[in-house]
C-alpha cells in the first residue's frame, strides 16, 4: 500500500427527518432527507505491524482510542468479515474536527471512513451490498454515511434511495457545545406515528425547489431535543433571519443546527454573523457535496 492513504467523513445533515412509525423492538422508522457538507473529520493510515488508532484536533478529548470507537470497531468489524484482505496492519489517525453527539454523524461518519479506506485496501474485491450489510451493523447512520451523497434514508436508516441531482447549496452548521444523546431525545417525543415525507419534485436542480419542498416538511425531534437544550430553538430563530436563509432548522437529534443557503456569499456571512454573537459555539460554513 501507499505509506500514506487518507479518507474523510463528511458531516451528515437531516434537511428534514419525519417519525413514521414506532417499532416493535422498540426502534423508530424514520424518513429523511440526508445530505454532507464538505466539512469532514480526516482519517489517514499507515502500514504497521498491528492496528492502532490515535485521535486529535479540537474535539479529540470527547473519543476514546478503545474498542468503544467506531473507527476501531469498524476495522475489527472488517477484518472479522474478510481476515486476509488486508495484509498489513494498520496505524490509524483520526483528526476529530467535527462535534461528538451533535446530530451530525460525526462518529458514523468515522466509521464509514474507516470501512471505505479497508475496502480501499483490500486484495480482492469487496461488494457494496456486503459493505453496507456491515454498516448497518455499526450504526443506523453507517451506512448513509458509507455514501456521503444525497439521499433519502428510510427504515431506521438503512433503506437508502440515493438522488441523481441535486441543486447546488451552502450550508451553515452551529453547534452550541452541548452534547445531546439520541436516546433521551426519542424518549421525550410524544407522537410516533407522522406522516412520511412529501414527494420530491423531478427533476430537483434549483436551490427554490428546494426551499419550497422543504417548507412542507419538518423534524420531529427537534421539539422533544429544545426542551433539552433551549439554545437550539434560539439559534434556529437567529439563523432563520440571516440574509438569504431558505431554512433553519437542526439536523438529526441535535444539537447541531442548520441554515441553508443558495450562494456561497450568504452563507459565510451568516457564520461570521453567528460566531460573533455566539463566541462559544461551533460554527462552520461549508458548500454541500454534489452527487
Amino acid at each position: 500500500m501507499a505509506e500514506r492513504l487518507i479518507q474523510l467523513a463528511p458531516a451528515k445533515v437531516n434537511l428534514a427527518l419525519h417519525v413514521t412509525h414506532r417499532r416493535e423492538d422498540g426502534y423508530h422508522d424514520l424518513e429523511s432527507l440526508v445530505v454532507f457538507a464538505d466539512v469532514a473529520d480526516e482519517l489517514e493510515a499507515t502500514p504497521a505491524d498491528a492496528d492502532t488508532l490515535t485521535v486529535s484536533g479540537p474535539f479529540a478529548k470527547a473519543l476514546g482510542v478503545g474498542e468503544t470507537n467506531l473507527v476501531t470497531r469498524a476495522v475489527a468489524a472488517f477484518r472479522d468479515r474478510w481476515p486476509d484482505a488486508v495484509g498489513t496492519g494498520l496505524a490509524l489517525h483520526l483528526t476529530k474536527n467535527l462535534p461528538v453527539a451533535a446530530g451530525i454523524g460525526g462518529g458514523s461518519a468515522d466509521a464509514a471512513a474507516a470501512l471505505r479506506l479497508m475496502a480501499g485496501l483490500s486484495n480482492r474485491p469487496i461488494a457494496v451490498s456486503d459493505l453496507a450489510d456491515m454498516a448497518a451493523t455499526l450504526g443506523a447512520d453507517v451506512p448513509a454515511c458509507l455514501v456521503s451523497t444525497p439521499l433519502v434514508a428510510r427504515g431506521v436508516g438503512e433503506v437508502l434511495a440515493p438522488l441523481p441531482e441535486f441543486p447546488a447549496c451552502h450550508i451553515v452548521l452551529v453547534n452550541p457545545m452541548v452534547p445531546l444523546a439520541t436516546a433521551d431525545v426519542f424518549r421525550r417525543l410524544h407522537a410516533h406515528d407522522n406522516y412520511p415525507l412529501p414527494e420530491l419534485p423531478s427533476p430537483l436542480t434549483r436551490p427554490a425547489q428546494l426551499g419550497i419542498w422543504l417548507a412542507e416538511t419538518r423534524n420531529d425531534l427537534q421539539p422533544p431535543a429544545v426542551k433539552l437544550v433551549p439554545a437550539i430553538g434560539d439559534i434556529v430563530a437567529h439563523l432563520a433571519e440571516a440574509q438569504g436563509c431558505m431554512l433553519a432548522r437542526m439536523s438529526g437529534s441535535g444539537a447541531t443546527v442548520f441554515g441553508l443557503f443558495g450562494s456561497s456569499g450568504q452563507a459565510h456571512q451568516a457564520a461570521q454573523v453567528m460566531r460573533a454573537a455566539n463566541p462559544d459555539h461551533w460554527v462552520a460554513a461549508a458548500p454541500l457535496i454534489l452527487p
